[in-house]
């Protein structure tokens, strides 16, 4: 039961931070026991790495429906609009894979 300094972001992203105090379970110098338990919580006001991944992909999918939007309406642009919304679709399951990621990592307790 050795003591780490804990982050902690709004969206609920957390991660273990440095070591900071021995237990008595574990007698060599340097070493830990195993088992984690929080120092201090570090509330980081700033979004987490995942969160700011899914918002950048997110515009990029709303400026290409835009786009195809604008193309729908000039017209002779197929082969242009079919590639964008296959781009569109393989956005969307990365954003799914980055937001189930989120969850289990934000579930978590071993990470």
């Amino acid at each position: 039961m050795c003591y780490f300094d804990h982050q902690l972001w709004p969206c609920g992203w957390w991660k273990w931070g440095n070591f900071r105090e021995q237990c008595t379970r574990e007698y060599r110098t340097g070493e830990t026991c195993g088992l984690k338990l929080v120092f201090n919580t570090y509330l980081e006001p700033e979004v987490c790495r995942h969160c700011e991944q899914i918002k950048k992909k997110q515009g990029r999918v709303a400026k290409m429906h835009s786009d195809v939007h604008r193309w729908r309406a000039e017209g002779n642009r197929r082969a242009t609009i079919e590639k964008t919304e296959k781009e569109i679709y393989e956005l969307n399951v990365q954003i799914a894979e980055l937001w189930g990621e989120h969850e289990v990592r934000k579930h978590a307790i071993n990470y």
